[in-house]
């Protein structure tokens, strides 16, 4: 093929690849459209470059573009890096793009929406129009150090945020360094590790608490849903969003697939008397959304996460307890009146780690039916039989 002319670039009008020099095409679209193509190798591998429309870009322009590309080519150069800094992300834009990436590892639209606020709130101001592969070090930095003494917690969080948008920014070739990463370390002051444990109140307590909050002035959904949470030493969302079709009367079990736990795994909790009450009782409470402790506010939806939380504060009870707390007097009357460990662990739905989580390859059904029988016993005040594990 002769060397591709201005005149016959205007002229032909048949879809293809028209060669206009060694590594220069022209390119005719199905619907007639024509643009500039230069197949070029870069690092051993072969690669189409855009170099712009015709006759917007000449045949002269197009030849001069991809001669330069070539020499640049031929020294080790990259002529896509143009390319790609044009399309970086700002730190906002590749926040999104990160935020969209992990969705599916989380467990709800809440957590999403935190995390991004929390880089709306401290991150943002500072590097929210800052292209990625421009912040340094000392950006990282402006970020962090007002609060990493002030407000450690907010600050691991924060860090552990922004290191995960800069991962994800280097994986996609962005950036060539993780700038939140331990290149800073030296640069902040090492915060001790603070453990810090939800409020709980004393389990020789929980008895008068629950009577307390039968008295209050809370929905009914609301207080049937903390007793039952109570009763099977659940987690808040795990009751909130109790559905009948988890719930087996006749096996006396209430089944929780792993979608709905904190690990993942389904858990089986065994179901006292005392919590089969409490299920007869919301039986009245159903709206049709099959959710056995509704929201009265919003049909059809679970109570808010404050719901609870807001009991406990009208009692007078929040300044000494949480409603997560209650796992941890459960988990104190378990140690205090010799309850076998591994039982106590079954129950909150813990993993027994190591060697002697190693060995197990049940999930002690029935030795924890017999536990949660005593613990709504001791509840309850029941006749104070004492229910044996073992059989």
């Amino acid at each position: 093929m002769g060397t591709l002319t201005v005149a016959r670039a205007k002229s032909l009008s048949e879809p293809g690849l028209y060669r206009a020099d060694p590594t220069l095409y022209l390119r005719i679209a199905a619907g007639g459209s024509k643009s500039w193509i230069q197949r070029l190798t870069i690092e051993g591998r072969r690669h189409d470059l855009g170099l712009g429309s015709f006759p917007l870009v000449t045949l002269a322009e197009a030849r001069d573009q991809a001669h330069k590309n070539r020499r640049l080519a031929r020294s080790g150069g990259d002529p896509l890096a143009a390319k790609r800094r044009a399309k970086t992300p700002t730190f906002q834009q590749a926040a999104s793009r990160t935020c969209d990436a992990l969705r599916p590892r989380w467990r709800n639209r809440k957590h999403a929406k935190d995390w991004m606020a929390t880089l709306e709130r401290h991150a943002f101001p500072v590097l929210a129009d800052m292209s990625v592969d421009r912040i340094r070090r000392e950006d990282v930095l402006r970020v962090l150090t007002p609060i990493w003494t002030q407000r450690p917690e907010t600050a691991r969080r924060v860090r552990q945020r922004m290191r995960a948008v800069l991962r994800w920014c280097w994986a996609h070739g962005y950036v060539s360094e993780n700038m939140a990463g331990e290149g800073i370390d030296g640069a902040l002051p090492k915060m001790p590790a603070v453990k810090q444990h939800f409020r709980a109140l004393p389990y020789t307590e929980v008895a008068t608490a629950l009577a307390t909050v039968e008295g209050s002035r809370a929905s009914e959904a609301a207080k049937l849903c903390l007793r039952f949470l109570i009763l099977t030493a659940a987690r808040s969302g795990e009751a909130r969003g109790a559905t009948w079709g988890e719930v087996d009367p006749d096996a006396r079990e209430w089944r929780i697939p792993g979608d709905r736990m904190k690990g993942g795994a389904g858990h089986r909790v065994p179901l006292s008397d005392a919590a089969l009450a409490v299920l007869d009782q919301a039986r009245a409470l159903d709206d049709g959304s099959g959710l056995v402790f509704p929201s009265p506010l919003r049909p059809g939806r679970t109570l808010s996460n404050m719901t609870l939380t807001k009991i406990l504060r009208g009692q007078g009870l929040a300044d000494r307890a949480t409603v997560h707390g209650f796992r941890s007097a459960f988990r104190d009357w378990c140690a205090e009146t010799g309850k076998p460990r591994e039982i106590a662990e079954a129950a909150l739905a813990h993993s027994v780690r190591g060697v002697e989580g190693a060995y197990f390859r049940s999930d002690l059904f029935a030795r924890r039916r017999a536990l949660m029988d005593q613990w709504a016993a001791f509840l309850t005040a029941a006749d104070g039989q004492v229910i044996r594990l073992y059989g």
